[in-house]
């Protein structure tokens, strides 16, 4: 079996619980639920869905990087969303921030959110960059 490692890299934002943010085994990265928290501040990076999207983005490539990967190698993204009618903004604000990536992904309406005024959360799993 391989080791398994948690990641939580600085330039992310604390995680709100007892969790890390990202999970290493062999090739295999997963990477929890992540707001829109700009890790600066501890707050929202905006109010609005796209400016949150575009955060978690950014997050993500920061995981990635300190995981061995990048968004070039993302298996799949489910996007939790607090409001379907947000899901165009998302798109497209997701569309610009992952470029010509087009990873599988699902996306799900959800009651509440662990981070007070986030609209969404995403989570993601990846393979580990080789080479």
């Amino acid at each position: 079996m391989n080791k398994l490692e948690t990641i939580t890299p600085p330039g992310t934002m604390t995680p709100l619980g007892p969790y890390s943010h990202a999970a290493r085994a062999g090739g295999l990265i997963t990477i929890g639920a992540v707001a829109g928290v700009d890790p600066a501040t501890g707050e929202l990076a905006g109010p609005d869905v796209e400016s949150q999207t575009a955060q978690i983005i950014d997050a993500f490539r920061t995981i990635l990087a300190a995981a061995g990967s990048d968004l070039d190698h993302v298996l799949h993204i489910t996007v939790f969303l607090k409001d379907m009618d947000d899901f165009a903004a998302m798109n497209r604000a997701y569309a610009i921030a992952m470029g010509e990536r087009r990873p599988a992904r699902s996306a799900v309406s959800v009651t509440g959110l662990p981070k007070p005024g986030a609209l969404l959360t995403m989570n993601l799993i990846a393979a580990g960059a080789t080479g």
